[in-house]
């Protein structure tokens, strides 16, 4: 093996565009990202979030850029595409992280609520990966696309019906993508946290739900953002060249809890 460690988890020269960058769990990526090398593109609707985050990956040597846009969008993502594009020459990692959840009860759950959901958590991996998934056939790069599961993705779990409905389709589309875009040189991934406190789920992280979720994670704790910074390296890095239409678990022990 002619490359050294790092190398194979260095991801110089390489542009990473991360969807939902301006939040906590994506946010974290993105500073590890920037760390082992690359230029990262915060994307989402909240540029004090992005300048926050720019701030603390400048300040430890990263670069980085923010560009507003709504994930849903088409015409959005299709813009952010020739941005960064313009801007960085293109780029070989993108990471759809875009999340929202609700803790309605499956009888109470609006339409308006659905498509919400939906659109946030599903339409936009299933956008992006159409408009930057033509880019990198077309331009013949060898990418990696991460996309954000989540353990309600694999197994069903208790008032987030539609959450959960709309990560089991990622999941699904993932395997799917990595099949298809194998040959040429494109591996598609699915990155899945257990439980880590961000905004999208602070509603559902009530005293009683946390007991019950304690109870089932061996490590007996919620996951820290940062670590999920070092799985989303091994599937974008070089070191992860083999890994594709692989689910990568971080969840304390949460799924091998069975009794």
């Amino acid at each position: 093996m002619s490359s050294s460690i790092f190398e194979l988890f260095s991801l110089q020269g390489q542009t990473a565009v991360v969807i939902g960058g301006t939040g906590e769990l994506c946010g974290a990526i993105a500073e590890g990202f920037a760390q082992a090398g690359a230029e990262v593109v915060l994307v989402g609707r909240d540029a004090a979030k992005a300048e926050r985050r720019l701030d603390a990956i400048h300040a430890a040597g990263g670069k980085g850029y923010f560009v507003a846009a709504d994930a849903a969008k088409r015409a959005d993502l299709q813009l952010l595409l020739d941005q960064v594009q313009e801007r960085s020459g293109g780029c070989q990692i993108l990471v759809n992280g875009a999340g929202v959840n609700s803790a309605t009860p499956f009888l109470e759950i609006s339409e308006e609520e659905y498509n919400r959901i939906m659109d946030i958590n599903t339409r936009s991996v299933f956008v992006a990966c159409q408009v930057f998934g033509s880019y990198f056939v077309e331009q013949k790069v060898a990418a990696s696309i991460i996309n954000l599961g989540s353990m309600s993705g694999l197994i069903p779990l208790s008032r987030v019906f539609t959450y959960s409905m709309s990560k089991g389709a990622v999941h699904n589309l993932s395997r799917n993508l990595a099949r298809e875009w194998a040959p040429n040189g494109i591996r598609v991934n699915t990155l899945v946290p257990g439980f880590f406190p961000a905004e999208q789920n602070k509603k559902v992280l009530v005293p009683e739900r946390i007991a019950k979720i304690m109870g089932h994670t061996p490590m007996n704790r919620f996951g820290e953002a940062r670590e999920l910074v070092g799985a989303a390296l091994l599937l974008a890095a070089p070191a992860g060249s083999f890994i594709t239409g692989h689910e990568m678990v971080v969840d304390g022990g949460y799924s091998a809890m069975t009794i």
